[in-house]
């Protein structure tokens, strides 16, 4: 008896040094990715989302038969020394702007056949560091015996897988290859905070985790928030090709990665449909959670802070939201509300289980 519970106590040791090892390998499989996503965007060219997959297909429609008109009322347009006026002729339906945008994307060439490789290795080694994150979440719970995201460290690693995973899907479904930067940049940051301050080895939880809704309230609010992540460097991005459409509309010329980036109606798009995608599961999470404190403390909701300030970040994205879907707001305004949003998320995620004491204090 005493041999066999010495053996089971030794596999559990190596899965956690398994484990550790795996934390490393995905470090450096993410940080070789996004360096091969930089390199793409310093070096690349402005390309197009599929614009079909992101707007409704009669808006996508009616904007594939308006672009060939509007390029030709552009060419002639300019020919004569003035742009045709909005709402008038053959130029109802796309503005002064829109037909910038447009000629922009007629006049620059695709990526290189080079640029598409490099582009697909990214995504490639991408996919390599996400089978790794998902091996180090795997063995370190089979270790411990139980689920994987019982502190801070485990918290964080599950993030950033969730994160890659909905990166690489808007990788493949909207072309959006370009966010590969903005997403693995902050997933390192993490990462690197994870192993430098927040590691603590694999072992037994408190007694308060031990129940199955950490399966259910926990797993939600990690899959959110990776979704979050997405929408928040898919407005980041918005922001600066925003800027960089206004700057070249004004006459500047620009240069750099903001010179790069798709147009910024459609990195709009990307951010709404991942915040669209992950707002239900943290509006779950926040209601198993408040399942599970009443089993747990015998109350629904007793305004600790972690409780708190997951309503307020609920109530951040859902003021986006609605400005979206009632307001009709497009662009900056929405945009800023979504990464208020975002800030209100950090904010919960870092300062609330480090500066303030509450039942949630052992997260």
């Amino acid at each position: 008896m005493e041999h066999t519970l010495a053996a089971e106590t030794a596999v559990d040791t190596n899965l956690a040094a398994v484990s550790d090892s795996l934390i490393i390998a995905m470090i450096v499989a993410y940080a070789i990715a996004l360096f091969l996503f930089a390199v793409e965007a310093a070096y690349g060219r402005r390309r197009r989302l599929r614009a079909n997959r992101l707007m409704p297909a009669g808006a996508a429609a009616a904007r594939g038969a308006a672009e060939p008109a509007a390029v030709g009322a552009a060419g002639s347009a300019g020919a004569a020394g003035s742009g045709a006026a909005p709402g008038t002729g053959g130029m109802a339906d796309l503005d002064a702007e829109d037909d910038m945008r447009v000629r922009m994307r007629r006049e620059e060439p695709e990526p290189s056949a080079a640029q598409h490789v490099v582009g697909r290795i990214a995504l490639v080694v991408t996919a390599l560091g996400l089978l790794l994150n998902a091996g180090q979440i795997a063995t370190r719970g089979m270790a411990a015996d139980r689920w994987p995201w019982g502190n801070m460290f485990e918290f964080v690693v599950a993030i950033c897988l969730c994160s890659v995973a909905a990166f690489l899907y808007a990788a493949i479904r909207y072309q959006a290859r370009f966010l590969g930067t903005f997403v693995l940049l902050p997933v390192l940051v993490l990462l690197g905070i994870a192993a430098r301050w927040l590691y603590s080895e694999a072992g037994p939880v408190i007694p308060a985790l031990h129940s199955y809704w950490i399966a259910i309230h926990v797993s939600a609010a990690i899959i959110a928030t990776g979704g979050f992540m997405v929408a928040g460097a898919g407005a980041i991005a918005y922001l600066m090709a925003r800027r960089t459409e206004i700057r070249r509309a004004a006459g500047e010329r620009v240069s750099g990665v903001a010179a790069k980036l798709p147009d910024s109606e459609l990195l709009d798009r990307v951010s709404h449909r991942f915040i669209v995608l992950a707002f239900p599961l943290w509006t779950f999470a926040i209601i198993a959670g408040a399942v599970w404190a009443d089993e747990a403390w015998g109350r629904f909701w007793g305004w600790d802070p972690k409780e708190v300030w997951s309503f307020i970040t609920w109530v951040a994205y859902a003021a986006y939201l609605h400005a979206r879907a009632t307001a009709g707001w497009r662009g900056s305004k929405a945009t800023w509300i979504g990464l208020i949003g975002f800030g209100c998320l950090l904010f919960n995620f870092f300062a609330v289980n480090y500066l303030f004491s509450g039942l949630h204090s052992y997260a």
